[in-house]
């Protein structure tokens, strides 16, 4: 179901920067602002009343027409897709873990104002820079060879 079918026109939607669908069930949560601040806290933008939710578990920012979420440190912290995170672009309709707790994103990036192709992928970049250049290119030195002893 797209997002824009849930409301009577555009300008009704542009409130809205899309919403988080529990995969188990229940109300969808709604992203109300275009920075978030998701834990179990009161004071926090989107509020996880589990206890397995660390008090500032997470900071989404919405960047270019596109979500990305940042693992605050916490303790159970954030999958995107099934795999741990630091930070990540959230892309439409992925599957967002919050401690054991399932969301499917679902916002749509033209709508927010993303044009051309996405932003770059933070784990992917960071995946990259581990090795050098040299090694990604495959033209890295091999060890010398040790010479028999006379």
């Amino acid at each position: 179901m797209n997002l824009l079918d849930e409301f009577n026109d555009e300008q009704e939607f542009a409130g809205k920067y899309g919403q988080l669908t529990p995969t188990g069930g229940g109300d969808p949560i709604p992203l109300l602002k275009s920075r978030l601040l998701v834990g179990r806290r009161s004071d926090v933008d989107i509020q996880l009343k589990f206890n397995n939710v660390s008090g500032q578990h997470a900071r989404m920012s919405l960047e270019q027409g596109y979500w990305f979420i940042r693992d605050m440190n916490s303790r159970n912290g954030v999958k995107v897709d099934g795999r741990r995170i630091n930070r990540k672009r959230l892309d439409p309709k992925c599957k967002l873990s919050i401690a054991r707790h399932d969301y499917i994103v679902e916002y749509d990036p033209q709508t927010l104002g993303a044009y051309g192709p996405p932003p770059p992928d933070d784990d992917y970049v960071e995946e990259v820079m581990k090795s050098s250049l040299m090694d990604r290119a495959g033209l890295s030195r091999r060890s010398p060879k040790k010479r028999p002893s006379p």
